[in-house]
């Protein structure tokens, strides 16, 4: 048995607080070539994740904990949708089709998502990261590609 406790929650957020990117995973599969994938992702505000779609997977998030923007793009990089998932308003998770654009901002400190997606794992291939977006290097773009998504 694999059990989520706020425990497990508390390591892996300050796990991620530690780290550069401000991210960090606690993989429940055994092996990156697993099936399926399920883990839980542990984001702090600042942290960027460019926008990219996986074009053979669907992926679904639960947020635990905290809250966080979601957006979903057409091809030219304009915002199709946009939502904010937040246990304590009633908005838990959302399931992402394969080919989507997407990316997720985080709005609080200590939010934590359990991310289910098909493995095994693959590094996304250039053409499935935003040519649009600022890229990971790009630390002032990204900021301000936050910043503006946020304020939508």
């Amino acid at each position: 048995m694999k059990l989520i406790t706020e425990e497990l929650l508390d390591t892996v957020t300050s796990q991620a607080k530690e780290n550069p990117r401000l991210r960090m995973n606690y993989n429940f599969h055994a092996t990156m070539d697993a099936p399926i994938h399920r883990l839980l992702n542990a984001l702090e505000p600042g942290t960027y994740l460019p926008p990219h779609r996986h074009t053979d997977k669907i992926e679904s998030y639960v947020v635990l904990r905290g809250s966080l923007l979601a957006f979903f793009y057409d091809e030219a990089g304009n915002v199709t949708e946009k939502v904010k998932l937040c246990p304590a308003e009633g908005k838990f998770g959302l399931e992402i089709p394969a080919g989507t654009w997407h990316s997720v901002i985080p709005l609080e400190s200590g939010t934590v998502i359990y991310e289910v997606k098909n493995g095994p794992y693959a590094p996304l291939s250039p053409e499935d990261v935003a040519s649009w977006a600022p890229a990971s290097s790009d630390v002032e773009g990204a900021k301000a590609f936050m910043k503006r998504m946020s304020e939508l």
